[in-house]
C-alpha cells in the first residue's frame, strides 16, 4: 500500500483529504503542523508528500528543503492558498514536483497524487539473472556469488541490496531508497544496518577493500555502484 504524508493545518480540508485519499487506496499520516511531519518523515516511509505553505512551527518550503537535503526522488505536492506566481516559483525551487492552489478540485488533486506515485514508482530492472563485473559473478536466481573468498551464497537481502545496486548502477541510490526497496518496513532499522553490508561486498568483490572502485559511499546521501 502506497503511503502518504498529508501536512495540513486546516481541520476540514485535513479530513476531506484524507479520507479521499484513503478512499483511492492509499495510506495517510495526517499531521498539522511541520515539526510533526517532520518527525514522522525521518521515522517513516512515504511514497509522497502533500504540504502546505503556511503551517506552525515550520512552514511547508522548510520542510521541502529539509526533505530534499536527504531525498530526492520522493514527489511532493505543494497544496496552499499562496497562489502568486512567486509562491509558486518558490516552492519548484525547493524542489518540489507540483503545485496545487486553494481552493482546488478534489479529483485533480487526486489525479495529480495517482500519477507522480506511478511515475516515481517504476524502478529500473535491467539486471540479468547472472551478472558479471571484474572477476565476479553474481546469480541472482540462486544467490551463488564468485569474488574475494572464491564461490559463496548472498543471503537474500545482500542479494536484493547487491541487484538494486546494479539495476540503478552509475547512480546515487539514498539510504532510504535502500530501505524502502529492500526492507520495506514503516520504521526502518538503522542506516548502519546498509553500512555493514556495503562493507561485506567490497570484502566479496574488491581487490582492495579499503579503496573501492565498485561499492562506493556518497556522504550524506548513499551509495553508489559503478561498472
Amino acid at each position: 500500500m502506497m503511503r502518504i504524508l498529508l501536512v495540513e493545518d486546516e481541520v476540514n480540508i485535513r479530513d476531506v483529504v484524507k479520507l479521499n485519499l484513503e478512499l483511492e487506496g492509499y495510506e495517510v499520516v495526517a499531521d498539522s503542523n511541520g515539526k510533526d511531519a517532520l518527525k514522522h518523515f525521518r521515522e517513516q516511509h512515504f511514497d509522497l508528500l502533500i504540504l502546505d505553505v503556511m503551517l506552525p512551527e515550520i512552514d511547508g518550503f522548510q520542510i521541502c528543503e529539509q526533505v530534499r537535503l536527504t531525498n530526492l526522488d520522493v514527489p511532493i505536492i505543494f497544496l496552499t492558498a499562496k497562489d502568486t506566481s512567486m509562491d509558486r516559483i518558490a516552492g519548484l525551487k525547493r524542489g518540489a514536483d507540483d503545485y496545487l492552489t486553494k481552493p482546488f478540485n478534489l479529483e485533480e488533486l487526486l489525479l495529480r497524487v495517482g500519477n507522480l506515485i506511478k511515475r516515481t514508482s517504476k524502478a529500473p530492472d535491467n539486471t540479468p539473472e547472472v551478472y558479471h563485473f571484474g572477476n565476479n559473478e553474481v546469480n541472482f536466481v540462486t544467490f551463488e556469488a564468485k569474488g574475494n573468498p572464491g564461490t559463496f551464497t548472498l543471503t537474500k537481502k545482500e542479494a536484493m541490496l547487491l541487484k538494486l545496486l546494479i539495476d540503478r548502477k552509475n547512480e546515487v541510490v539514498s539510504r532510504q531508497q535502500i530501505l524502502q526497496s529492500v526492507w520495506g518496513y514503516d520504521v526502518y532499522p538503522s542506516t548502519r544496518t546498509i553500512d555493514n553490508f556495503i562493507l561485506s561486498f567490497r570484502k566479496y568483490f574488491e581487490e582492495d577493500p579499503k579503496h573501492p572502485k565498485y561499492f562506493l559511499s556518497i556522504r550524506g546521501v548513499g551509495y553508489k555502484f559503478l561498472d
